[in-house]
Parts: C-alpha cells; sequence; structure tokens
C-alpha cells in the first residue's frame, strides 16, 4: 500500500507537468544482438530506449531496457542443451523541477528493476532531492542528484540452504529507506564522437548498491550511432550462491530522433 501511494505522488506530479504549454522532446533507442552457431550456440539481444522532454520548467526523463540470452550448456549425462542465462528489465521515470538558482533543480523519480539471475529479483525505487549541474559547457557536462529514497525488493528465489541462521527465505519481500547519490557526465569529443560515465549510489541498512555505465558513441550518419559500453553493478550484500559483483559488455546501434 505503501508503494502504490508513492507511486501515485510521481503521477501526479508528472500530471501537473503536462499543463505548460512549451513542449520539446529528445529519444533514441538502442539495439543489440548476437547469434552463433556451430560449436557454441548463444543468442543474446538488448534493447534501450531514452526519452527526454522539457515542458517549461520542467524536464522529464524516461528509461526502459531489457536484456536476454540463451547458451547453449553441456548437462552432467553429456547432452547439450540450450538454456536462458540471462534474462533482466528495467524502467525508470524522473521529473525535474527546473529552479531559479542556475543549474538547480529539485527531481522525483521511480526505478524498477527485474532480474532473474541478480543478487534481487525485483527492485523498486522512489526517491526524491535536490540536484546541480557543476559544469554545462557546449561539450561537456557534470551534473549530480542527491536526496533519501524509499526501496521495496524481492529476494533470488533459490534452495533454503543458503537462509540459516535468520536470514531473509528465498522469494521474500522486504522494504527500506535509503540514500541517493547520482553523478552523470557528459563529453562531446568531436562532431563524430560522445563519452558517457553515469554512476549511481543506493545505500541502506541492508544493502549498497552501485552502478557505473561507461559508453563511447561514434556517429555512423546523422541519426545513427554505433555504442560499446562497459557496466559495472555491486552488491555489498548478496546471497552464498552469488557474486557481489556484475559486468556487462555492450555493442549496440543507437538510434536518435
Amino acid at each position: 500500500m505503501k508503494l502504490k501511494y508513492l507511486a501515485s505522488l510521481v503521477a501526479l506530479t508528472l500530471t501537473n507537468a503536462a499543463i505548460a504549454e512549451e513542449k520539446e522532446w529528445e529519444a533514441s533507442s538502442e539495439l543489440g544482438a548476437i547469434i552463433t552457431s556451430g560449436n557454441t550456440e548463444t543468442t543474446t539481444f538488448k534493447f534501450g530506449a531514452n526519452a527526454k522532454h522539457d515542458i517549461g520548467r520542467w524536464t522529464n526523463e524516461y528509461k526502459i531496457n531489457a536484456l536476454y540470452k540463451e547458451d547453449e550448456v553441456t548437462l552432467e549425462s553429456g547432452l547439450k542443451e540450450t538454456q536462458r542465462t540471462n534474462e533482466k528489465y528495467g524502467a525508470a521515470i524522473q521529473a525535474n523541477y527546473n529552479l531559479q538558482e542556475k543549474h538547480a533543480h529539485l527531481f522525483v523519480g521511480l526505478t524498477h528493476d527485474s532480474d532473474y539471475f541478480g543478487a534481487y529479483r525485483h527492485e523498486t525505487v522512489l526517491s526524491g532531492g535536490y540536484g546541480f549541474r557543476l559544469i554545462d559547457e557546449s561539450d561537456m557536462t557534470l551534473g549530480f542528484d542527491f536526496g533519501p529514497g524509499y526501496k521495496y525488493f524481492q529476494y533470488s528465489e533459490k534452495n533454503e540452504e543458503f537462509f540459516k541462521d535468520g536470514r531473509p527465505k528465498a522469494g521474500e519481500r522486504d522494504d527500506e529507506f535509503i540514500a541517493l547519490a547520482k553523478a552523470d557526465f557528459s563529453w562531446k569529443i568531436s562532431d563524430n564522437a560522445k563519452f558517457t560515465q553515469r554512476v549511481k549510489v543506493e545505500s541502506g541498512s541492508t544493502n549498497t548498491k552501485s552502478i557505473s555505465e561507461t559508453a563511447l558513441l561514434t556517429k555512423i550518419n546523422g541519426s545513427l550511432q554505433m555504442k560499446v559500453g562497459f557496466n559495472v553493478t555491486h552488491n555489498s550484500e548478496v546471497d552464498a550462491d552469488k557474486v557481489n559483483t556484475d559486468t556487462e559488455t555492450v555493442l549496440t546501434l543507437v538510434y536518435s530522433f
């Protein structure tokens, strides 16, 4: 009930922002696929979309992403079988209210992540706070967001033997208040190349989650770019059969419109 109430506040905020007259959209989508056959069979699909909407003093940001992977594995019997080895989905929305103070804003955001093979099965975070741009040049920007948040999450489903000594049971849900910090750096190296670095930290009593997204984009034509990225997700507390750090190397085509 608490989560539904807080999510309603986010929806109400965005609805009020939509009253303004001045509108401007920026959007992009990315798609990557790797399919191999022969001695090794692998299928990987990655999709993402980002949009930014300027409405008067409001700037709203929307993001969705998905990753699906299948690999051919050898069973104990010696037979080979294609199995799903990675699958995760995410969505995020953030509304920024630009203050009279130059390059400063207040924000409220809602994110949801589902990961079938990660440290946590589901994570939903509602956050709000203050943000500012330390650098705001035509070829380089550096911005920060800080504030409190509320996280609702579900532990990964696994064998009960990993949940002894009072630890949470598989599939159990929990919630906590967190401290949130984000940094977003963008550098236009040339007319055809751009570097971006994003870092986010969510710290609570149960776990501290850190996410780093590094990317280099090179222009192919006016709207199409090639993206090479390296993503790192670190959880300070994970279950016995999980590792603390997950990494992901990305090669996708990005279309801007």
